[in-house]
């Protein structure tokens, strides 16, 4: 159901994020670089209410949009490329989930560039529906890969536009590209996936309630 109101689960699920901001901001492991990347945790929450008001969203489209910030905010925490993430599993579930992987570097910074596609697809998707009111669903489930796609390599460009400005040394951290040369083009290629995968299952889902 579209909602154009707040009401109490939606105020309940910002108190959540608001309390991983509060976490998050203490002792951070680089503050200059916590500071960056929660300005854009602000700029994304200004716009989901904006969103809210404007054109409305599902609650299941609210509670995803936020779940990627939260995701976010963890790795603002830890600057991405230091989210003990693989310890976290090894305590929980008694295994080595880098080396059942055979992953030799931190991959957080990759599932949060997925979780960008997979979790605002259909954010992105409202948008675009309001805005182009007479597109058929596959012509706007075209139009939002193509706008995760152009959004991830601006976000690209923006981070080297800032890392320009830094010691090699912070920008490094900020950046998160841990020695790979390709880490951009890797990060751009899991926000596409993430967002086709949502995208198929919201057209299958489209299709069996027309079909009913």
């Amino acid at each position: 159901m579209i909602e154009k109101q707040l009401d109490l689960k939606h105020y309940i699920a910002l108190a959540i994020i608001l309390l991983s901001v509060i976490l998050a901001s203490i002792n951070p492991l680089e503050f200059e670089s916590y500071l960056l990347h929660q300005t854009g945790t602000v700029l994304m929450l200004i716009a989901l209410l904006v969103a809210v008001r404007k054109i409305g969203i599902t609650f299941y489209s609210f509670c995803l949009y936020l779940a990627f910030l939260f995701i976010h905010i963890i790795g603002a925490h830890y600057l991405y490329s230091y989210v003990p993430y693989n310890d976290w599993v090894s305590t929980l579930f008694h295994f080595d989930l880098n080396q059942s992987m055979g992953w030799s570097r931190n991959m957080y910074d990759r599932f949060v560039h997925f979780a960008y596609g997979l979790l605002l697809y259909p954010f992105f998707y409202r948008c675009f529906q309001v805005w182009l009111p007479q597109v058929k669903p596959f012509s706007l489930f075209l139009l939002v890969i193509q706008f995760v796609m152009a959004t991830s390599l601006f976000y690209e460009l923006i981070e080297w536009w800032i890392a320009m400005g830094l010691s090699p040394e912070d920008a490094e951290n900020y950046n998160g590209q841990q020695g790979d040369q390709w880490d951009a083009h890797k990060d751009m290629f899991l926000a596409t996936v993430g967002a086709i995968l949502t995208g198929i299952i919201q057209l299958y889902k489209n299709k069996t309630l027309t079909l009913k």
